[in-house]
């Protein structure tokens, strides 16, 4: 079985509610398990998730964290790959490969400065591009990569709603 989370530094509430909130919802979107997130707890992005999967489904959580060093720690001891986003690491379309072996990891991505001892704890520093990429866009064509597009068609099972493709105007079931 797959489980892919997601570690999001330095969360900022003034500046990152709505990026934060986006990246959580590309999490739970494409079939993370889990976001963590450090810097300011924030009780309204935890809650805006919470609603999104009793509307919409998915077994997606989401965990604020004050020591995302420890976390690391403890994902590799439990045999976890770290992957850092980064546009200084090696594209991805030169690891990609080896990383879709691995079937547990954390996916760390930044929000503002990101500390060196990040790029010394990941298993691998990667890029989507070697030029400033929002961490989002990062992280979405990363994960879309891992998949092999193979997200864009789950199904959560414990949905209360359910949108039917039209090619005008909307169509939702609710169950």
């Amino acid at each position: 079985m797959i489980n892919v989370e997601i570690l999001r530094l330095s969360h900022r509430i003034h500046r990152d509610i709505r990026l934060s909130s986006h990246v959580a919802l590309t999490c739970r979107a494409f079939n993370c398990s889990k976001m963590y997130y450090s810097g300011d707890k924030d009780a309204s992005l935890e809650n805006t998730l919470i609603g999104i999967n009793k509307k919409f489904g998915s077994n997606f959580t989401i965990e604020h964290i004050k020591n995302p060093e420890r976390l690391i720690n403890d994902k590799k001891n439990d045999d976890y790959k770290i992957i850092h986003l980064t546009m200084y690491g090696i594209s991805v379309k030169k690891k990609i490969n080896v990383i879709k072996e691995e079937k547990r990891i954390l996916i760390i991505i930044g929000s503002e400065h990101v500390p060196g001892v990040y790029y010394g704890l990941a298993d691998y520093n990667i890029s989507i591009t070697s030029q400033p990429i929002s961490e989002l866009s990062a992280l979405t064509i990363f994960l879309h990569e891992y998949f092999d597009g193979k997200e864009l068609d789950i199904k959560f099972e414990n949905a209360k709603v359910r949108i039917i493709p039209q090619e005008k105007g909307k169509k939702i079931i609710n169950s």
